[in-house]
């Protein structure tokens, strides 16, 4: 295995660990509006994640930077071709963080109201995007001979890539739900666990939907025994759900969502942005990628920072282990 390819793994694996933490934190966003019925409750479902969200977002950093040093015609044609999609995720993620920092600042209730809704917005957006966004990718896109892409924003929402933003939505906010009911006491964590169970069934159906159509157009021994595993893993979440066990819950939703992006990837590869004008035009982790010595010194900075980088995150969500409820919410002071 050359550097390039291993380059193309390690992606792979810095996208699956941001959706797998940021997934539950969309999850939470969207669960603001769906299952809080007051402000003390939506106080509650954003203080699990107030901790630790920003920290997730390290990952779309990381990915995002390896992408940019590593393949940068992969990440020159993307971040042209998808200009449109990628700015709103990137104005609702400056949102969503400002508005969980400032919705608290003043005590008037349709400042409170408006930053609210600026959460679930911007935790819904971003969580349907990504799904369009990797859909298109592994799909195909309009790219020419010069390796640019020709098409308009209109060619990216096709029926797939809305089937793929549909499954990637519903599958965070499963994924969040379960998060809150391992997180939470009370009435809540009774409430998250039921939701938990009506939007994972939606999940299951959108899912096996999409996996199938991926599978059936793109896909090979690997992406199959990856797309059985995230089935599988799925309705074990279900399962382990309904038993009122949120720990193996949760540990099965991310095994799905481990599991249906690495079944992405595995169609991919050695394609990091296939074309569907003519094959002879893909970008390959071949003809896209860096030279060998800056992979080599990349391979290198990385052996070194990404273990720092799993210890302290791991850290935080250890210290902030703990449940909360709505007995926990000190009245607001200004």
């Amino acid at each position: 295995m050359q550097l390039h390819d291993v380059w193309f793994v390690l992606i792979a694996v810095l996208w699956i660990g941001y959706f797998f933490l940021e997934g539950f934190d969309f999850g939470v966003g969207v669960l603001t509006k769906l299952l809080a019925r007051n402000r003390t409750e939506k106080r509650v479902l954003i203080n699990t994640i107030g901790p630790v969200w920003d920290g997730n977002e390290v990952w779309l950093l990381s990915a995002g930077g390896a992408t940019f040093a590593a393949f940068p015609e992969w990440y020159a044609t993307l971040f042209s071709g998808f200009y449109l999609p990628l700015l709103l995720i990137l104005v609702c993620l400056i949102v969503r963080g400002v508005a969980f920092e400032y919705r608290a600042k003043r005590p008037e209730e349709n400042w409170q109201r408006n930053w609210e809704r600026a959460i679930f917005w911007c935790s819904l957006l971003p969580a349907f995007l990504w799904g369009v966004a990797f859909a298109n990718i592994v799909r195909g896109v309009k790219i020419d001979q010069n390796k640019e892409y020709v098409g308009n924003v209109l060619d990216l929402l096709n029926g797939y890539a809305l089937l793929g933003g549909l499954v990637t939505l519903t599958l965070f906010t499963f994924h969040g739900a379960v998060f809150v009911a391992l997180k939470t006491v009370g009435d809540i964590r009774v409430r998250a666990r039921r939701l938990a169970t009506q939007v994972g069934l939606l999940t299951a159906v959108l899912a096996l939907g999409f996996l199938i159509w991926t599978q059936l157009d793109k896909g090979d021994v690997g992406s199959l025994v990856a797309m059985i595993v995230a089935v599988a893993a799925l309705v074990a979440a279900l399962g382990a759900n309904l038993a009122g066990r949120e720990g193996w819950s949760f540990a099965f939703s991310g095994v799905t969502i481990i599991a249906a992006v690495s079944m992405l990837f595995l169609t991919l590869f050695p394609n990091v942005m296939p074309s569907s004008l003519d094959p002879a035009w893909n970008l390959t982790v071949t003809n896209a990628s860096s030279t060998p010595y800056t992979l080599k010194i990349m391979t290198w900075c990385a052996g070194i920072a990404t273990p720092v980088v799993l210890l302290y995150q791991g850290w935080t969500y250890w210290v902030f282990r703990k449940r909360i409820g709505t007995q926990h919410i000190a009245d607001p002071v200004h």
